[in-house]
């Protein structure tokens, strides 16, 4: 792996996970050190982390990116309209079996979720599955791109806020709607689920960074 491509991995996955905090100043020098590789490969890290609208300008240097209830509902506002079409898209052009498995998984996860920290990480990576049969079944290029930029984005917004058992074992259901909906060819129950969904997981979110 590029020694830039390895910087840029690390810092986004710390900004994504909050150990880089909204505000946090990003010195070129500092974080080339830290992350052992060159200024070279650091500075291209950060044009990328730029371009992925993770840090912003601040003076002369550079500082992660504010993350405001704002700029959250304005996400959330795009990724509901982006997801929810996607839902209907991979509802008409699916693979039942896969949504099926899915659909399954997630009917498990509320039981399973009660054994801790490797079962939500669990519950999240197969929360990464069904974006992931959603990608292959819209087969769109374009609208995937669109996709994958906002949900990263909201990974951030949902790993800054509280993690609560209720709100995981709600959200198991909700996406077991919605493969279910997929796998039957319903895209307008789809579609649905997905806007219940979003704006559930918006509520949610905005409560517990207030």
């Amino acid at each position: 792996m590029r020694a830039s491509e390895r910087a840029y991995l690390t810092l986004r996955e710390e900004i994504l996970d909050g150990v880089l905090a909204p505000g946090a100043e990003l010195d070129e020098r500092e974080q080339a050190e830290r992350l052992g590789v060159s200024r070279t490969p650091t500075r291209e890290a950060f044009a990328r982390l730029a371009s992925d609208g993770l840090t912003e300008p601040a003076g002369r240097g550079v500082v992660v990116a504010a993350l405001t209830a704002t700029g959250i509902r304005d996400l959330y506002e795009l990724r509901e309209a982006l997801e929810a079409k996607a839902a209907a898209l991979a509802a008409a052009r699916r693979d039942p079996a896969e949504f099926e498995v899915l659909a399954e998984r997630f009917r498990e996860a509320p039981a399973r979720l009660a054994a801790g920290d490797a079962a939500i990480a669990d519950y999240y990576a197969l929360a990464g599955r069904l974006d992931e049969a959603v990608d292959r079944a819209v087969g769109n290029a374009y609208f995937v791109q669109a996709l994958r930029q906002v949900r990263l984005h909201s990974a951030r917004a949902r790993r800054l806020a509280r993690e609560h058992p209720d709100r995981l074992a709600e959200s198991a259901t909700e996406h077991r709607l919605i493969a279910e909906a997929i796998a039957n060819g319903d895209a307008v129950l789809a579609e649905h689920a997905a806007h219940v969904h979003l704006r559930q997981s918006l509520r949610h979110v905005l409560a517990t960074i207030a």
